[in-house]
């Protein structure tokens, strides 16, 4: 019986085998070559030795390599140096004090954040573009020009956001003299101390959000065990009434608009 599986299963392989592999006689070969003609093209691959490469190109190499290394770090700049952290911060807040669980689901925190983060931004990214992107494809400045003119708006967004708290303590951890203007601040400074100062506003804001839905959650509680329903989870009756609360105040217009306007 093994014998007669085995058999089968060699005869069906070679079945199907047949129909998806063409024979040898129904491949046209390319180029009216014949079929023992035709063979696969070779591929070489010329590194260059060191001694015979050219500064400009050894270069144009680093360049590429320091291009393909900024890109890497994109989403942590797109993350970490705009008004993403405190919008998501924020609205991942707001889910959890209305008590929904998974609704609105993270794709569409992450997607309105992006967005919201991307109307905040666009005055940088459009002063960006005139001062450093523009004339640099037109060659009417240097790479080392175009780099200072686009970290200037960027270090000027995250200034306006940075608690004096924060950028002093990290001035005392780097060790360095105290800066007299904001020039004299390295960006590896700034950078951290906007994280920081990004992370306590929106802790602030989400602590002001969990307050009005922290009271309907105790008044619940306290009726129900009034009631002596104890054994009724306070959430069920609550969250009904905390997403008509949101819904009467038009909660996300609310949440938005302040987001938007701390900002300013």
């Amino acid at each position: 019986m093994i014998q007669r599986i085995k058999t089968l299963a060699a005869v069906a392989a070679i079945a199907v085998s047949s129909l998806l592999i063409p024979s040898a006689p129904a491949m046209a070969a390319p180029n009216g070559i014949s079929g023992g003609d035709f063979s696969l093209p070779s591929i070489a691959l010329n590194m260059g030795s060191g001694d015979s490469a050219k500064p400009a190109e050894l270069v144009n190499v680093l360049k590429i390599v320091l291009l393909l290394t900024v890109l890497t770090l994109a989403p942590a700049i797109l993350v970490m140096m705009t008004s993403f952290t405190r919008i998501v911060i924020v609205l991942s807040f707001l889910r959890q004090s209305l008590g929904t669980q998974q609704m609105p689901p993270n794709q569409v925190i992450v997607g309105l954040s992006l967005f919201l983060s991307m109307f905040i931004m666009a005055p940088t990214w459009t002063k960006i573009n005139n001062e450093a992107v523009t004339p640099y494809m037109e060659e009417r400045i240097d790479q080392k020009t175009a780099f200072a003119n686009a970290e200037a708006p960027i270090r000027e967004f995250m200034f306006g956001q940075t608690r004096e708290k924060d950028l002093e303590l990290f001035l005392s951890l780097s060790k360095m003299p105290k800066p007299q203007t904001r020039e004299d601040v390295p960006t590896y400074v700034l950078i951290p101390s906007f994280i920081i100062s990004e992370l306590n506003t929106a802790f602030q804001m989400g602590f002001m959000l969990y307050l009005p839905f922290l009271v309907i959650d105790m008044v619940v509680s306290s009726i129900l065990m009034a009631m002596g329903m104890m054994m009724l989870p306070p959430m069920t009756i609550s969250l009904p009434f905390k997403l008509l609360l949101f819904v009467l105040v038009d909660g996300w217009a609310l949440v938005v608009g302040s987001l938007v306007k701390s900002f300013g």
